[in-house]
């Protein structure tokens, strides 16, 4: 039985949809990462499963009851939650008293109040800081100590809202190196809304994909970031070639796929003359000079048209009889001497590529 779970929920706004049929399921110990742009209802979501607002249609249940049915439920499930907000708050107290106010306030006193927040602050590393005023921390050491704070309450569930969002790169490699530890020790199960992809990919067991105010697709970070179903999904998850294509012969698994009259083979259990789309990541796509031996079943004579500096990496636009985009280093820009009108060669494996039903 999930631990959480939500049916058929909705929630509007002044008349305005904002969540339309979500439908969840969180397991004791799971980690589940709630990815999409921003404005895509996250917030909204994370405030409902921690029954802060009602939804307008639908149910919450947490460990089977339904628990939109009376505050009186409500209220005794809530102290079994915590929530970590974007921007937290801290009193203008200690860090200890911050920490030590999550079981204050539900009323629980006593010699062992002081062992459970000098745990949870050793655990968010700062032990050291407890006599120090919350509000001179910097941001990261308040977001640690929100963590803490709702951590030490021993929820079944915690709710993160872009627990990283306006923090410095140190700051965020602290909190992540935090909340993994938190995985790998606990078993407290982790809601959290990120719009920060690769966050996703790093600490959650499931991912589901939010835009719109729907959830568009759920499953392990693989699938979600290498098997988009639609092409919402697919365009946030930074997949960029996106060819439309007819499946024109198969050998087993194997498909030949036209796309602009060139011919791309990729494993793929669609029918022969259906219309599909093709989808390759940039990251998956190589650049060479000569036409090396390869284990690649796709290779195509390319003209590079655009190279665009991302950093350490470059952005290459090729035209193989359709455009592909590709990544590579700036290094191998360099040693490629790639520049537009340069001719190579693009290879990409069969297995690299992902069929999917064509999108009308």
């Amino acid at each position: 039985m999930a631990l959480l779970e939500t049916r058929s929920l909705g929630h509007e706004y002044g008349g305005q949809t904002v969540l339309k049929n979500i439908n969840l399921e969180i397991s004791r110990g799971e980690v589940f990462a709630l990815i999409g742009p921003t404005g895509a209802g996250k917030t909204t979501l994370l405030r409902l499963l921690d029954l802060l607002e009602m939804p307008s249609t639908g149910g919450i249940y947490f460990d089977g009851r339904d628990v939109t049915s009376s505050e009186q439920s409500r209220l005794e499930i809530r102290r079994r939650m915590s929530f970590v907000q974007q921007k937290p708050i801290v009193f203008s107290m200690s860090v200890y008293d911050n920490v030590a106010c999550g079981l204050r306030w539900r009323q629980r006193k006593g010699s062992n109040t002081r062992k459970k927040v000098m745990a949870v602050l050793e655990l968010v590393d700062l032990a050291e800081h407890g006599d120090r005023n919350a509000k001179t921390l910097s941001g990261g050491e308040t977001q640690r100590v929100a963590i803490a704070r709702a951590l030490v309450t021993e929820p079944e569930v915690l709710f993160l809202d872009e627990p990283t969002a306006n923090l410095d790169p140190a700051s965020i490699s602290k909190v992540e190196e935090l909340l993994a530890q938190i995985i790998q020790e606990q078993r407290t199960a982790i809601v959290i809304a990120t719009h920060d992809l690769s966050q996703g990919q790093r600490l959650a067991h499931r991912v589901g994909v939010l835009i719109g105010g729907e959830i568009l697709q759920v499953g392990s970070p693989a699938e979600i970031f290498r098997s988009p179903r639609t092409k919402a999904v697919a365009e946030f998850v930074g997949v960029e070639n996106i060819l439309n294509g007819i499946i024109r012969s198969k050998e087993n698994n194997l498909a030949t796929i036209e796309v602009d009259g060139q011919f791309i083979e990729a494993v793929s259990h669609f029918a022969v003359a259906e219309k599909v789309s093709v989808l390759i990541r940039p990251e998956d796509i190589t650049f060479t000079l000569a036409k090396e031996t390869t284990s690649a079943r796709n290779v195509f004579v390319a003209e590079i048209t655009r190279v665009t500096p991302l950093g350490q990496l470059a952005r290459i636009e090729a035209d193989c009889g359709f455009i592909l985009l590709g990544v590579v280093t700036r290094r191998s820009v360099d040693e490629l001497q790639l520049s537009p009108g340069k001719k190579c060669y693009t290879s990409f494996k069969a297995t690299a590529v992902h069929v999917i039903k064509r999108w009308s």
